[in-house]
């Protein structure tokens, strides 16, 4: 991997793509730590230092995948998550509406249309999630009311309040969509999934102050022995992440005038993990639900339901917790590959251009026997992804629960930070590959 960036280095166009995209996230964090108008910076710092890491509840992804921006109300405070969701939702509905599946089919011109709709989704989420989370800080609950001393939007300005919140909502709202456009700047003029790419840096933002943390708290044995778990979960997820089922697939030879085509062999790739990260984001999504409808209970005299669901479900070291989390997964990665895969389809289009898996009949037979492949291959993968999911609950366990509830090193974060990292590597050597491949008469 280091050769490669090594070799994009000399490389004059691959220097300035690298170049470019390292300009982009260094704006990019510049967002993520300018606080926004009408937000006290130094009681955030007072709030998160009396805190020392203690958790957020629900915020706990969020805040994880801004890079920490979010619990500081910086203007880029949304981080990329409502361009994700935004992604997601526009997804699932291509399966339900038939004019986006049109579109969808249409190629490269109805993909732009869906890239349209999903922008303007952004924006509107961008609009609902800043506006829940200036209500929650300036009712407090956005620390879980533990830092009533330090408000976060301070009161009694001079200013109306109607118009601090007004100012607070724009804001991260537009940074929501300067996001969205560093992001497809990194995509069409630099190296990578500009999205991704974002992400990645969130994540890795967060990686020092929480391994400084374990060391401060628990010592250098400990840091090493989290160090030395996390790069043998890192080895793991990649060697995962690599693997795949290969079906073979033979076209015919055709004439077509006095030219022949085809008689070519190639294969379908079907991947371990072939729903990626998104199974864990929806199952740690409908996970946090029960924390949510907590908020709207008395906090001071919970009754017995209330503390059970504290207690049992809500709790990420309770084994109810593992658990569930775990069967929710297996059950949204069956579900996401079911709705992102159709056989059918695929069988369909290989009988018209003339393909066939060797051994296997064209049409509906070809369809059965990649969807039985499939549910075969779903199974090893979906069980991956909880288990590299449930990984933080156990070092929550492990090393206090208080203490490390947005543990960087493993389940998301670690699935994220791979995939995005061989992405990005697999794109540099495609364009090393063509800017140095030798002819045979080299």
């Amino acid at each position: 991997m280091l050769s490669a960036f090594l070799s994009a280095f000399r490389t004059p166009d691959l220097r300035k793509k690298l170049l470019f995209t390292v300009g982009i996230i260094a704006v990019y964090r510049l967002g993520a730590t300018l606080p926004s108008p009408g937000v006290s910076y130094g009681n955030v710092q007072k709030c998160l230092d009396t805190l020392q890491g203690s958790g957020t509840g629900v915020l706990n992804l969020l805040d994880l995948f801004s890079g920490g921006a979010l619990l500081q109300l910086s203007v880029f405070a949304l981080g990329i998550m409502p361009y994700i969701t935004a992604s997601i939702i526009l997804q699932l509905l291509t399966v339900v509406i038939p004019r986006l599946e049109q579109l969808r089919k249409e190629g490269q011109a109805g993909q732009a249309k869906i890239t349209q709709y999903t922008r303007y989704l952004t924006l509107g989420l961008g609009i609902l999630q800043s506006s829940a989370f200036v209500a929650l800080a300036r009712s407090g609950q956005l620390f879980q009311n533990r830092c009533d001393q330090f408000p976060i939007v301070p009161k009694g300005t001079g200013i109306p309040d109607w118009l601090t919140l007004t100012i607070l909502v724009m804001t991260m709202t537009a940074g929501t969509g300067v996001v969205m456009w560093l992001g497809e700047l990194i995509t069409d003029r630099g190296v990578g999934n500009g999205m991704s790419v974002l992400i990645f840096t969130s994540i890795a933002a967060r990686l020092p102050s929480e391994g400084w943390k374990i060391k401060t708290t628990k010592g250098w044995g400990m840091f090493f022995l989290v160090i030395a778990l996390v790069l043998l979960v890192i080895t793991a997820v990649t060697f995962i992440e690599q693997a795949q089922r290969r079906i073979p697939v033979q076209y015919a030879k055709r004439m077509i005038g006095r030219r022949m085509y085809g008689g070519t062999s190639t294969y379908i790739p079907l991947k371990v993990n072939q729903a990626g990260v998104i199974p864990v984001i929806f199952a740690s999504s409908l996970l946090y639900l029960p924390q949510l409808a907590l908020q709207f209970f008395d906090q001071n005299n919970p009754g017995k339901t209330q503390a059970w669901i504290q207690n049992h479900i809500v709790k990420a070291s309770a084994p109810e917790h593992i658990a569930i989390y775990f069967l929710l997964i297996i059950f949204f990665t069956y579900f996401y590959v079911s709705i992102t895969f159709n056989p059918t389809e695929v069988a369909d289009n290989m009988k018209k251009y003339g393909g066939f898996v060797p051994g296997i009949r064209p049409g509906k037979p070809t369809a059965e026997y990649l969807d039985f492949i499939l549910s075969r291959i779903t199974l090893p993968g979906a069980l991956y992804l909880g288990i590299i999911a449930i990984l933080p609950n156990f070092f929550f366990i492990w090393l206090d629960n208080q203490q490390f509830q947005n543990f960087p090193f493993g389940g998301t974060a670690v699935l994220i930070m791979v995939g995005v990292g061989l992405e990005t590597v697999k794109q540099i050597e495609s364009q090393l590959m063509q800017r140095n491949y030798e002819g045979f008469l080299r």
